[in-house]
């Protein structure tokens, strides 16, 4: 895949105005309380499939006017995640293909197959951050976090959330945008200049975090709110190899990611940003972090986490405050993870090929149950393939639930998914248990925080050495026959409609 199917969007202005021009952006002039009812009616919204909402007038009994409007539901739809990439819905899978080929490309064998690879170098080239002069479009605003329209989405939550920052960290030492690492992670706010800052520890942010700790200097780190879609997509999407974030969004940009450098800390941030707030972590400043509630559709735990301090706040005129929430799906996250299940399909399947398919289903929490297809081929491959999924990638470790099934099944509805565990699965022989693994600290289930079970269903038919007995054969009408059953009942049904009427 070499091209988008839509213009570029520079940055979130951009795509907000194709969304208008395409009647899937609502501007809301109401006044919106950002506690408890932008939630409630966000929630509405990416339930019935609806639009974007830019809320003019969000408001809070404390506040008398915020700086900027607030954007939820940018990505409540797989349409929008696959425009906010620059394709249409039905292209997805091609992206992901070609992400595999990024990967692992395979060296040509003829002069066509050579030309072939010239997008894959072109990708190559636009994977390489390119940095700009300081842009003086982002003015320096009151450094006070209160002003933002923050939304406390849950009422037991602990306080205003920021849900949507684009968090930028990097190692220790020079300045070099090709180690960043671009996260959404979400932040308490505590004060006008301080948040918390949560990552779980497996995340690049937290990984950043160590490395500045055991070096015991004060961090950098930048968050922000608002860019060009195809970065926020980027930042939430698990990278294949060695792919940064920044690299990413370049690939689907089709041209390198422009970073200009921050006003007072030794970092870039994309060009194409909100708003920036600038600040620093302390080695070993934490606060308690919690409760919220989650996409688990429970409140997790409260815990300890780093404490952001923020030291400028730069903005856009006219910038726009993006926010979203996480609860029971549907909610953003559970559609973005759907419509990413396109693109490292394909990198699973590069990985293991007898994965025909993978199926997260947005009901479980997105990744805590996965049903893969299996081109089962030898005795015992169901198991090998879900053991090879759970060891895939670091997402796929917090999976706690894998079903096998044959290609047959449509993995994407549950009827049939649980007819072939009810009738091709035995307890005491298609069973994988493992325990003490990682699992999402936020899974109140598991025994001990982050660690827990994981449960592998074989729901394949047997053959071979695993049964001592044929297995029946599947009751299917013969395709003729139901063809003519069809048209005989479409008859019917016109007969009766007709009587009807004419009563």
């Amino acid at each position: 895949m070499s091209s988008r199917d839509l213009q570029p969007f520079r940055n979130l202005k951009e795509f907000l105005a194709f969304l208008s021009e395409n009647r899937d952006l609502l501007h809301v002039r109401d006044r919106v309380d950002v506690e408890l009812e932008a939630t409630a009616l966000h929630r509405k919204a990416i339930e019935s499939g609806g639009p974007a909402l830019l809320l003019e007038t969000p408001a809070k009994a404390d506040v008398k006017q915020f700086v900027a409007p607030l954007l939820v539901n940018l990505f409540g739809t797989r349409k929008r995640v696959a425009n906010g990439l620059g394709l249409t819905p039905d292209h997805l899978p091609e992206l992901g293909e070609f992400l595999a080929s990024l990967r692992a490309p395979s060296p040509p064998a003829t002069l066509r197959e050579t030309f072939k690879l010239f997008p894959v170098a072109r990708a190559g080239l636009n994977t390489r951050p390119k940095r700009v002069s300081f842009d003086k479009q982002l003015k320096a605003a009151a450094p006070d976090l209160t002003q933002l329209p923050v939304q406390t989405c849950w009422p037991d939550d602990a306080g205003p959330l920021i849900t949507w920052g684009v968090v930028v960290t990097r190692p220790p030492g020079p300045d070099d945008p090709r180690s960043y690492n671009l996260g959404i992670y979400r932040m308490q706010v505590l004060g006008k200049d301080t948040a918390i800052i949560r990552w779980l520890p497996f995340r690049g942010g937290a990984r950043h975090y160590r490395q500045w700790r055991d070096e015991g200097k004060v961090m950098p780190v930048a968050v922000m709110i608002g860019c060009d879609p195809a970065t926020l997509l980027a930042a939430v999407m698990p990278a294949p190899g060695n792919i940064s974030e920044l690299a990413l969004a370049g690939i689907f940009n089709n041209s390198s990611a422009r970073l200009s450098p921050c006003s007072m800390i030794d970092m870039h941030v994309p060009e194409s940003a909100e708003i920036v707030l600038e600040g620093e972590v302390q080695p070993e400043e934490t606060a308690l972090e919690g409760p919220f509630g989650d996409h688990t559709g429970y409140y997790n735990d409260p815990a300890p986490y780093p404490l952001f301090r923020l030291r400028t706040l730069r903005m856009r005129d006219n910038a726009v405050y993006l926010s979203t929430f996480t609860g029971r799906a549907p909610d953003e996250p559970s559609v973005i993870g759907e419509a990413m299940t396109d693109l490292f399909g394909p990198i699973l399947r590069q990985a293991l090929p007898e994965i025909l398919d993978v199926f997260l289903p947005p009901a479980t929490c997105s990744y805590r149950v996965a049903i893969l297809a299996i081109d089962k081929l030898y005795p015992g491959q169901a198991k090998r393939a879900m053991l090879g999924f759970w060891s895939l990638l670091p997402q796929f470790s917090m999976t706690k639930y894998v079903i096998a099934v044959d290609p047959d099944i449509n993995l994407r509805d549950w009827d049939e998914v649980m007819w072939a565990v009810a009738t091709r699965s035995d307890p005491e022989r298609d069973m994988i248990v493992l325990e003490g693994t990682p699992i999402d600290q936020l899974d109140f289930a598991s025994p001990r925080v982050g660690l827990g079970g994981k449960l592998g269903i074989d729901a394949t038919v047997k053959f071979g050495s695993e049964t001592s007995r044929p297995f029946a054969a599947r009751l299917v009408m013969p395709d003729d026959v139901d063809a003519r059953a069809e048209e005989l009942f479409a008859a019917l049904t016109r007969k009766t409609n007709t009587e009807g009427s004419a009563r």
